[in-house]
Formats: C-alpha cells, structure tokens, sequence
C-alpha cells in the first residue's frame, strides 16, 4: 500500500514537472520569436550592389554613402515637397522627376516623369504645395503637385519672356526667406558685357510667386548654378563659375555673399576679386566690386551649395558651407568632381577643404559621378545628385 502511494504521487510529481518544463520552452519560444520580429524591424539598409563603385570615394571618419536613387538620367536640382516627395530637375535631358520613399528606408522607390521636352529645366523649387520648374525663358508652376504624381494637370505660365539664349540658360531657383522666388540670369558667352544689351544677363533676379514685381538684386554674377541663404543672417549666398580660356589656374571660382541689394561682383571686369579681365579689365578696377567670401579652385565649377544643420551630422559642421563641385571640362588636368567644405568664423571663409572625393580617378582622368546639387533631409542626412552617375547619394553620420 505504501509502495502505490509513492508511486502515484511520483507520477503527479512528475506530470507536474513536464509541465512546467514545456511551459517554459513555450515561453522561450515566443521570447525568440519577439526578438526576431525586433531585428527585423530595426534591420539596417542592405549594402548597395549596384554598379556606382562608392568604395572609390573618400570622407571623414564616421560619415558613410549610399544611393538614395539611381537611373535617375541628368540629375540635376533638387527641391523637397511637403509630402515628402523629391523632385529633381534637369539640363540637357528635358525632363523633371519626382521621387517617393514609400517605406521610409531612404532609398525612393518610385519614379515620376512629371514633365518632359523642356528646355534645360534645371531649376525646380517648392511652396505652397507647388513645383516651380525654370526652362530658360519660361517658368512653369504645377499646383497641387503631390496629389498628381501620376498624371499632373497642365501648368500654369509663370513668365515667358526672360532671355532666350541656351549658353548659360540653364538655371537654379529657389524660394528665399523673404517669400520671393529668386531666378539667376547667365552671361550668354564666355567673357563680354552683356548688361549692356540687358541688365539683367549676368544677375540674380527675384519675384513674388506670381512674377510680378521684379527685380534685379546682384550685378555682375557671370554663371550661378547654387545659392542658399545664410540660416542666421538671411544673406544670399552664392557660387560663381569664373571665365574660362585664361589657363588652367586662372581665374579661381567664387562663393559669395549678398549683403546689400545691387551689389556688383565683378564679371566682366573683375574674376574672384583680384584677377583683372584681359578684354574688360582696364575699364573698370576690381576695388569696385565684392570680393568673394572664398576664392575657389579654378574650373572647379562650383555649383551647389548648402549650409550644415543638424541634428545628424557633428555640431562642428553645422553653419559650415558645403559645395558641390561638378568638375572642369577644359583643364588640361581635371579637378573637381568632388564636394568640398568652406570652414566660416564670424561670416569669413578660414578654410577651404574637400568632404568627399574620388568621383574623378586621377590617373586616368575618368570620372563616374560630377555633383551637381545637395539638399538636407530633416533627419540631418546630406543628399548629393549626379547627373554623371545619374543618381542621388545619401551621406549619413553614425560617429
């Protein structure tokens, strides 16, 4: 009898214990599970596979590159939307694209053709829930844009009577702080003056969102590709392309700054503030004009430029001038093809130095990529377009 009873409480005991011991597997199981789900969910971007070779390029520790968009033909300027859609403008290609990262991994995965057979619409600018596109002579607004996508109604006319010549055509615009749209004006040639035909070749332009109420703000501006505004002072800053066909290290390029409206910088007189025109230069003296914040390389071609923000990149970055440099195409060596850094104290340049390179191999004087614009995202990350490479790059800092 004492015997069965062990036994029988035996058998409880153990039955007891299996229990608890798939109870706990159970709940291991789902332990694991969770944790899966988790990983997942915080899982990094996959490395880039493409064919843009990145290993080649060159940064500061802790900073990383990687494709927000490729096959994007032409990239050239960018604006963002409110909905968060990228639209990039272009030159040579006609077209003007917007961009949807529907599932927020910083990488778009949508493309539209919002126009097409344009002339050289580089420029594109965003407000009030509309895309501004600049081709040349005319100015284009598509309202209510982000809604469309698919198939935008046909624009509204801005303007069409800006001047009509290709050379230098191609512009960069952008809204300022003053609610004004700001629209550059090339010089329609190498080297002449050109204001003497009309003032407004050779200038930086503005206008209320309508077009009306016009005018001139800086003279003497021969090719600005890329201008922002300083985000403590509300000054215009710009790059300029210097002239060419006066040797491979003469004259440098220019990143300026408008303190005044009407000021004068130069062109055709006077290149980056002390280089005396060979045809223009008697006629006027360079201590009439601003000189440049930043003397840049020659040819470099300077196009746009940004200042540092937050909250990604080091505090040191921020308020610094980034440029992107497209590259020359008449050296008898390349240089540019990179993205440099201006270093400001006190609104005055105290370095000039590259952020990213190796677009252009040296050797073999063979680039796969010229920057073209950059543009922050809100998380603090720096896009960079390439209408060499045809894509857009992203550069973060992880530290």
């Amino acid at each position: 009898m004492k015997i069965y009873t062990l036994t029988q409480r035996s058998i409880l005991l153990l039955m007891l214990f299996v229990a608890f011991v798939a109870c706990k597997e159970d709940k291991e199981s789902q332990n694991e599970e969770s944790t899966e789900e988790v990983a997942e969910n915080t899982e990094e971007i996959p490395e880039y596979t493409g064919d843009l070779p990145l290993d080649r390029l060159n940064f500061p520790d802790g900073f990383s590159i990687d494709v927000y968009a490729e096959n994007i033909e032409g990239a050239r300027s960018m604006a963002m939307g409110a909905d968060g859609t990228l639209f990039v403008g272009t030159r040579n290609e006609g077209k003007v694209y917007a961009l949807k990262d529907t599932d927020g991994d910083y990488r778009a995965d949508e493309t539209y053709t919002i126009a097409s057979d344009l002339e050289q619409p580089n420029g594109v600018a965003f407000k009030d829930g509309a895309l501004y596109v600049a081709a040349v002579s005319r100015m284009f607004k598509y309202s209510d844009i982000e809604s469309q996508l698919n198939n935008p109604q046909q624009p509204e006319l801005i303007y069409d009577d800006y001047p009509t010549e290709f050379h230098h055509g191609w512009k960069y615009i952008a809204f300022g702080p003053d609610d004004k749209l700001y629209v550059p004006v090339g010089a329609p040639c190498n080297i002449c003056d050109s204001a003497t035909v009309d003032k407004r070749y050779a200038s930086i332009t503005r206008m209320d969102p309508d077009g009306s109420n016009r005018e001139i703000v800086a003279h003497g501006v021969r090719n600005t590709v890329g201008f922002t505004w300083h985000p403590d002072t509300d000054e215009l800053w710009f790059t300029d392309n210097g002239r060419d066909m006066m040797g491979d290290d003469v004259p440098p390029g220019e990143l300026n700054k408008l303190t005044e409206v009407g000021q004068h910088f130069g062109y055709p007189f006077c290149h980056g503030g002390t280089v005396k025109d060979p045809e223009y230069g008697d006629q006027r003296p360079c201590s009439d004009f601003v000189p440049p914040v930043q003397p840049l390389g020659a040819h470099v071609a300077a196009l746009g430029v940004k200042f540092g923000k937050g909250p990604m990149f080091p505090d040191s970055y921020t308020g610094q001038a980034f440029l992107a440099e497209h590259g020359s195409w008449n050296r008898s060596s390349k240089v540019g093809y990179r993205v440099t850094l201006v270093k400001l104290e006190n609104g005055e340049a105290v370095s000039y130095e590259p952020f990213i390179d190796g677009w252009l191999d040296e050797e073999s004087q063979e680039a796969f990529g010229r920057p073209v614009d950059l543009l922050f995202l809100e998380d603090g990350s720096l896009l960079i377009s390439d209408d060499e490479g045809d894509a857009i790059y992203r550069v973060t800092y992880k530290g």
